[in-house]
C-alpha cells in the first residue's frame, strides 16, 4: 500500500507541474489568439476613419468588407479555440481590439501624410497583407492544431 501512494505522489507530482505548465501555455495562447480580434479592430478602425477623411471613397467599406470574408472563418476558429481552453478573461476581446485600434490611430497620426497613409492601407487591406493567415501564421497554425485534434 505504501508503494502505492509513493506511485501515486509520483504520479501526481509528474503531473501537476505539467499541468501549470500548460495552464501558462494555454493563458498565453489564449491572448495570442485574442490578436485576431486586434486585427479586426484595426481593420475595421482604419477603414472607417481614412472612409471618412477621404471623401467618403467607398473602397474602404469595400475593402473592410472582404477583409472579414477572407478571415472570419479565422475569428471563429480563434473564438472556439479559445473557448476550448477555459476561455478568455472577461473584457479581454475588448481590450485587444481597443489596443489594435488605438496602435493603428497612432500610426496614423503619426504619419506625415495622412492620405498617402489611408492609400497605402487601403493596398494592404485590398492585396491582404493585413490577413491573419499572413500577419499571425504561427499563432494560427497552433490554433488549427487544437482544434483539429
Amino acid at each position: 500500500m505504501r508503494r502505492n501512494l509513493l506511485l501515486a505522489a509520483a504520479l501526481t507530482a509528474s503531473i501537476l507541474p505539467a499541468q501549470a505548465q500548460d495552464t501558462a501555455s494555454d493563458t498565453a495562447l489564449i491572448g495570442e489568439l485574442m490578436a485576431f480580434h486586434g486585427s479586426k479592430a484595426i481593420v475595421e478602425a482604419m477603414s472607417t476613419h481614412c472612409y471618412e477623411n477621404t471623401g467618403l471613397d467607398g473602397a474602404y467599406h469595400d475593402a473592410a468588407a472582404n477583409w472579414y470574408l477572407r478571415n472570419v472563418g479565422y475569428l471563429d476558429l480563434a473564438d472556439r479555440v479559445i473557448n476550448r481552453l477555459g476561455g478568455g478573461s472577461e473584457g479581454q476581446q475588448r481590450t485587444a481590439e481597443t489596443y489594435g485600434g488605438s496602435q493603428i490611430m497612432s500610426a496614423y497620426n503619426q504619419a506625415p501624410d495622412k492620405t498617402v497613409f489611408c492609400r497605402t492601407f487601403l493596398e494592404q487591406v485590398e492585396g491582404g497583407t493585413l490577413d491573419i493567415d499572413k500577419q499571425l501564421p504561427e499563432i494560427l497554425k497552433r490554433a488549427q492544431e487544437i482544434s483539429a485534434s
